[in-house]
């Protein structure tokens, strides 16, 4: 199973630890034994929009992360557009989330997955009581459940999914490991994003032989290091 820490930022800074460089914070979780970086433009994934990177000073700090990391980069945020995810393979990452709104344009995921790879790319499902629900607005809720979308998504081409329950999203209120099984058990490799505050929410996902999980605030806020975390994966 592998870590996914997360970089994050807003209003061309790093959320939460504003004076911190980004590429600084990629090579420090390099040396702590990380193997993937998850990167976020959370003013693209809150409804701001914007080209492959970003827009602005997010867009900038995306461009050097890519070019700069010493270890493979997960980039999501809210991705729709068939160009500004394109742009943000070139320009370097390793994988791409497609958001929960371009989801559901079947063909598009499938001409993706056709033109990039599977490897290369994700789709993101974010989901609320029980109904998907694309980041970025808070008040659309589409009228599929994330198994729904799941089926869908795997006659697509689709092998990596990052399941993400909104409720819980930088709220530590540990994650939905249940609902991203769920989606695993029809032959994805999912990654569980949102709420994780704990090593034993880390446990969780890893007993459940889920692919991965995403931790930020928690590493953050100091609640466990990406060390004691790698070791709880691996043990």
């Amino acid at each position: 199973m592998d870590l996914y820490p997360a970089i994050d930022v807003q209003g061309g800074r790093v959320a939460r630890s504003p004076d911190r460089d980004p590429v600084a914070v990629a090579h420090q979780y390099a040396r702590d034994g990380a193997r993937w970086i998850h990167f976020v433009d959370l003013d693209r994934s809150l409804g701001g929009g914007g080209g492959g990177g970003g827009r602005g000073e997010n867009r900038a700090l995306a461009r050097r992360v890519l070019a700069e990391s010493p270890i493979p980069v997960q980039v999501g945020g809210g991705f729709t557009a068939e160009t500004e995810i394109e742009e943000a393979l070139t320009l370097g990452a390793r994988r791409v989330i497609i958001g929960s709104a371009a989801a559901m344009d079947g063909p598009l995921v499938a001409r993706l997955i056709a033109r990039h790879g599977p490897e290369r790319l994700a789709v993101g499902i974010d989901a609320r009581d029980g109904r998907v629900a694309p980041r970025g607005s808070p008040a659309t809720v589409l009228d599929v459940s994330p198994l729904e979308l799941a089926k869908r998504l795997l006659a697509a081409g689709v092998r990596t999914i990052v399941y993400t329950d909104a409720a819980r999203d930088g709220a530590l209120a540990g994650a939905d490991v249940p609902g991203a099984r769920a989606i695993a058990a029809l032959g994805f490799d999912v990654i569980v994003s949102g709420g994780v505050a704990s090593l034993d929410d880390l446990r969780r996902a890893r007993d459940a032989r889920l692919a991965g999980a995403i931790v930020g605030r928690a590493l953050h806020e100091g609640r466990f290091t990406l060390r004691e975390a790698l070791a709880c994966l691996a043990g």
